[in-house]
């Protein structure tokens, strides 16, 4: 039994990936799912096609290395964070779609809480803003817009669950209904100082207790699989939310340590050790992992659109035909032009937090062409990247500057152009490692770890290598004039909201 099974359910598909006990690959399965927008900055998931998507690449995966479940050690869960599923607890059917982390349907009733003064509150115990991208309030819109659901909830026929919530309901045949502290951070439900569901929390956003799963640590016993899902029933080990894990899967158990992940959206994390720090500058304060009945915190910088800004050139303007002509494209762009696009599409997450604003291109000329779309695009990546940056430093002001690398991970790292920009605008080195997949490789360290197959942390991130190094090569003034020409585009995308 030296396999792990890392499922890694994502914003747009569902993956499974076998490790060795020596971290290699053995084998990976990728699914694609729909994505549903009935509305403007309205996200829908079906959660039967979550389900579905996450079965079949964990049987493809294990057919793949010809393995049978007896040859797993264990199962280990990462996901997209914040995205809410509630279900009946005896059918296990959803009573609506999964309401997604991007969505922005609950705008309004955010703005009501903050306007309530709640906010306060909420930040001291949560370290979260009241923001529509948490799942509290989109659980309160299920219960309010859902016909007869808030009366099902009350008398306790309903469950809530983020998506790794959900996925160890189905794989344990409705027998655990649990998650782990990361995940459950994310919520505006969860206190992370005393590690409790909230009373003062869910009385505000008025969510029943009984719907709330079991809260353990990152690496602990969530229970076995079902024997005919997979021939066999498998130890499930180790749950933590997307971002997180790959804070695990990048080894950054250290204070100080920072890693970003750029995948549908960007997440960057600061690992603050044993103390919770109280962002002064729009960050959240964050659970980065728990084991063994003790929280490490992290700051986190949210960005909502970073590779989905390629799959708009791609999609929405058709410039593009694969993500890998970005770069070279970009490469081609005029440099005497300076086109900025702020990519708000979903509105802007940290630090700005403003869910009503929308995207916008600033410095269109006649001679804007393509190749400018795609410079703009990867570089608002990095602008973006560098307002998060400023902004943990701002709030980490003991770390030595000059010491400061950020390792990153998912599917963007692979532009060489991208990863060069952002270093050049940070003015500080960027590391890619060998093994991109960190944040599976984080859910496998996670059950490996509680299943005793992989070592302690701080073995563990021996295993940590680099595959490059980006090193700062733009002068000081032309970083200096193009993070200016950002903050002005932003300034200016802000001004235009009217709310």
């Amino acid at each position: 039994m030296s396999f792990v099974l890392a499922i890694d359910q994502g914003t747009t598909s569902s993956r499974a990936i076998l490790f060795r006990d020596d971290i290699s690959i053995a084998a990976l399965a990728q699914q694609e799912f729909p994505q549903h927008f009935p509305a403007s900055g309205w996200v829908e998931h079906e959660p039967e096609d979550i389900w579905q998507s996450t079965l079949a690449t964990c049987r493809a995966a294990m057919a793949q290395a010809g393995l049978r479940a007896g040859e797993i050690a264990a199962i280990g869960i990462t996901n997209q964070r914040e995205t809410t599923v509630v279900w009946d607890r005896v059918t296990g059917r959803a009573i609506h779609r999964a309401i997604v982390w991007q969505d922005r349907r609950t705008a309004d009733a955010c703005a009501a809480l903050k306007a309530g003064g709640h906010e306060p509150m909420v930040t001291h115990k949560t370290g979260l803003i009241i923001d529509p991208y948490f799942s509290g309030t989109k659980i309160a819109w299920l219960l309010d817009q859902v016909p007869g659901a808030r009366q099902r909830a009350e008398r306790g026929e309903l469950l809530f669950g983020t998506v790794d919530c959900y996925l160890l309901w189905r794989l344990t045949g409705g027998q655990v209904h649990a998650t782990d502290a990361t995940n459950a951070s994310r919520t505006l439900l969860f206190n992370i100082h005393s590690g409790q569901w909230d009373d003062e929390l869910l009385a505000l956003l008025r969510v029943p207790r009984s719907m709330l799963p079991e809260v353990k640590d990152s690496a602990a016993d969530y229970g076995s699989t079902v024997p005919d899902l997979f021939g066999g029933a498998i130890a499930i080990r180790g749950i933590a939310g997307d971002q997180q894990a790959a804070t695990i899967g990048q080894a950054c158990f250290a204070p100080g340590m920072m890693k970003s992940t750029y995948g549908t959206g960007c997440f960057a994390l600061l690992n603050t050790g044993a103390t919770p720090v109280a962002s002064r500058n729009k960050l959240l304060t964050t659970i980065a992992y728990q084991l063994d009945g003790r929280r490490t915190y992290a700051l986190e910088g949210s960005i909502f659109v970073a590779g989905s800004a390629v799959q708009w050139l791609r999609d929405g303007l058709g410039i593009i035909q694969h993500a890998s002509e970005t770069g070279p494209l970009a490469d081609r762009a005029d440099p005497m032009q300076s086109v900025y696009l702020v990519p708000a599409f979903v509105g802007l997450g940290a630090p700005y937090w403003n869910p009503r604003v929308r995207g916008a291109l600033f410095g269109l000329t006649r001679n804007t062409s393509p190749a400018e779309l795609a410079h703009a695009a990867l570089e608002s990546v990095c602008y973006q990247t560098y307002d998060l940056w400023a902004a943990m430093r701002a709030d980490w002001p003991d770390a030595d500057a000059a010491s400061i690398v950020l390792r990153v991970d998912g599917g963007m790292t692979a532009s060489d152009w991208t990863m060069q920009r952002l270093a050049d605008l940070l003015n500080a080195p960027v590391d890619r490692p060998v093994i991109q997949e960190t944040t599976a490789l984080g859910a496998a360290y996670l059950a490996g770890y509680a299943a005793g197959l992989f070592p302690e942390p701080d073995k563990f991130a021996d295993n940590w290598r680099l595959q490059h190094r980006f090193r700062p090569a733009m002068s000081a003034a032309s970083r200096e004039r193009k993070l200016q020409g950002w903050a002005a585009a932003v300034r200016g995308l802000l001004a235009s909201d009217e709310g």
